[in-house]
C-alpha cells in the first residue's frame, strides 16, 4: 500500500453473515480451499487483510460468517476498484449463486461490531 506521509492508515474490522444454499456447500468449499487461488492476491492488493470465512450449519441451514481488517488509506476507493477487477467480477458470478441473503439484504449482511479485545 502506497501511503502519503499526511495520510493515515485506517484500520476498519468488518464482521459479515450470510447463508449457503446447502445444494451448493461442497462446491464452495472446493473454491475457498487453501490451495485455490481464488482472488486471495486481489484481497491484499486492495488492503483486506486476516480475510477468514467461516461455515456453519444450524438446523438444516448452512451460514457463513466472514471477517476481515481493511488496512488503508480509502475504503471507498478500494472496494470500488476491487469490485471493477475482472477477476473479482468473474468469482463473484460463481460464488454469488450458491449463497442465499438474509431477509431484506441483498448479499453479505455487514454485521455491527460491539466489542475489540486489542
Amino acid at each position: 500500500m502506497q501511503k502519503k506521509s499526511n495520510e493515515e492508515v485506517v484500520v476498519k474490522r468488518v464482521g459479515m453473515l450470510i447463508k449457503l444454499r446447502p445444494e451448493h456447500v461442497e462446491a464452495y468449499l472446493k473454491l475457498h480451499a487453501d490451495d485455490h487461488p481464488g482472488v486471495r492476491d486481489l484481497l491484499q492488493k486492495y488492503n483486506l487483510r486476516n480475510f477468514n470465512i467461516f461455515i456453519q450449519k444450524i438446523g438444516n441451514q448452512w451460514f457463513e460468517f466472514g471477517y476481515y481488517e481493511y488496512v488503508g488509506i480509502n475504503f471507498s476507493a478500494d472496494m470500488t476498484a476491487l469490485a471493477n477487477e475482472p477477476r473479482n467480477i468473474y468469482w463473484l458470478e460463481i460464488c454469488n449463486p450458491m449463497q442465499l441473503p438474509l431477509d431484506g439484504e441483498t448479499g453479505w449482511t455487514i454485521m455491527k461490531q460491539i466489542y475489540f479485545n486489542k
